[in-house]
């Protein structure tokens, strides 16, 4: 994992309609798969990591973990490179409907895009 710049991000992102629809269930697993998907079906991958999440192992380093607490303390999110997916390192250990609501708007503002432009669709299983 290493770190990822908002602005190196598709500028479509910031222009209009977007939706974060997850690949997966957000009801287990540290992980979500998911997708952005904005005008035209333009598609860029963005995955959900719950970075406190320790056993079998921890899924992050204590740097990436503090990292992205840091973050979330001051109202953005960290956005991490993840064999070419865009991931999004929220604090806890699961996601909630509310925390993914929470994680996507910060990723929103991140790219300068107004909150209120964006959606998010989850799965309800796997």
């Amino acid at each position: 994992m290493t770190p990822l710049d908002a602005f190196d991000l598709p500028d479509w992102l910031g222009e209009g309609e977007v939706t974060w629809t997850s690949d997966d269930s957000t009801r287990s697993g540290a992980s979500v798969a998911g997708c952005l998907v904005g005008p035209d079906d333009r598609r860029h991958p963005c995955d959900l990591l719950a970075v406190d999440l320790a056993y079998p192992a921890p899924v992050v380093d204590d740097r990436v973990r503090t990292a992205a607490h840091q973050a979330w303390r001051h109202g953005q999110v960290l956005l991490l490179d993840e064999g070419g997916r865009a991931t999004l390192a929220v604090p806890g250990t699961s996601f909630t409907a509310d925390t993914v609501l929470d994680a996507v708007t910060r990723l929103a503002k991140a790219v300068g895009a107004a909150p209120a432009a964006w959606s998010v669709r989850l799965r309800l299983g796997g």
